[in-house]
């Protein structure tokens, strides 16, 4: 008991010995970290994969400091908000349809929209097998690619049933109360930079998979308006693939033109209040990748046996599959890799597809 007293007199712990997806308050919580304590101690080691560092693990850092998670930092921000149920789902359907008619405006009249492949987003919105969920990926460019590159014609962006869901940075977009609320009726999902792919809120979205519903991800992680190769992806969207009960169809989009309609340094180093016109937008839709999961794990756990030994990180091992720490690293470096060289594939083939023509 001494020890553990210790422990929480301590003024910074990983949070991520903290995350478990049953870990309701913080009563919970701290059970759960006094078991996880116990089980890993500082000095454990671990096989990880060599070429990856644990600040790429987590997407950010580790530490945080112990009384937020007296506070509740396991409650799920305005989730009541985000039901389709509050009020009767009217809040939700005036946002969704004021923010799609936005978008409309936005890439059909102020600028010009093309779409390649666009057939296949629209089936798999529309009309996959129900309980089958749907993930679609994209790079990220500017702070309003979603909504806008939903906005081509043809595509139901103000119908609230068929709405994705989307993971968004809590620190830009959840700032406040009425910005939560609003964000929220958005089918938006909060995510702390640097909480870990166990934090509570991608507990959440993994529930939205399990009830087969589309979500969409930027697994780059933070905007770039370089004309650059994929970077290196964060392992969020390989976890939900991974602990999502029906293996979802994961769907790559690029997307070039909005880094113009919202540039990050428009005046003294910032962005322009609103959107800008006349611009060109060019979304190239891809094909499903294939995911043969029950074999990738297999492989993961043979080659977390072979990687160099390296610190854990205390993920907890909750692997519906058997996979420890090290395996899971292993595998979510596989399914990432995968995403990435599809979504560099896509780049590749949008500059052929977008040359302007003769």
């Amino acid at each position: 008991m001494n020890s553990f007293v210790e422990f929480l007199k301590s003024p910074y712990q990983s949070l991520e010995f903290l995350k478990y997806p049953d870990t309701k308050g913080s009563h919970q919580a701290i059970c759960a970290a006094r078991s996880l304590e116990e089980l890993h101690p500082p000095k454990a080691k671990s096989q990880l994969p060599a070429a990856e560092s644990t600040e790429d693990c987590v997407e950010g850092p580790l530490i945080y400091p112990l009384q937020e998670m007296a506070a509740g930092v396991a409650q799920r921000k305005m989730e009541w908000a985000a039901k389709g149920t509050h009020l009767g789902g009217v809040p939700r359907k005036a946002v969704i349809a004021a923010v799609g008619a936005f978008a409309k405006v936005t890439a059909l009249l102020l600028n010009s929209t093309s779409v390649h492949n666009a057939d296949t987003l629209l089936r798999l919105v529309r009309f996959r097998r129900p309980g089958v969920p749907l993930i679609t990926v994209s790079n990220h460019i500017s702070t309003l690619d979603d909504p806008i590159m939903w906005g081509f014609k043809g595509f139901p962006v103000m119908d609230a049933r068929l709405a994705r869901w989307v993971l968004a940075a809590e620190d830009i977009c959840f700032k406040n109360s009425l910005l939560s609320y609003f964000f929220r009726l958005g089918k938006c999902i909060p995510i702390t930079r640097g909480g870990g792919i166990y934090q509570e809120h991608m507990n959440e979205a993994l529930e939205r998979l399990s009830g087969g519903e589309w979500l969409h991800t930027f697994p780059e992680g933070k905007v770039c308006q370089e004309d650059a190769p994929i970077r290196r992806l964060k392992w969020g969207t390989a976890s939900l693939i991974d602990r999502s009960p029906v293996t979802p169809i994961v769907l790559p989009i690029m997307h070039r033109g909005l880094e113009e309609v919202m540039p990050e340094k428009f005046f003294r180093g910032k962005r322009p209040p609103f959107p800008l016109w006349n611009k060109r937008i060019n979304v190239v839709v891809g094909e499903p990748i294939e995911f043969n999961l029950p074999e990738m794990r297999k492989t993961a756990i043979s080659t977390s046996r072979d990687v160099a030994s390296a610190p854990t990180i205390g993920w907890p091992s909750i692997s519906p599959h058997g996979l420890d720490e090290a395996a899971q690293r292993c595998l979510y470096v596989a399914i990432s890799g995968r995403i990435q060289a599809a979504m560099e594939c896509l780049r590749s083939f949008s500059k052929v597809f977008l040359k302007p023509k003769s």
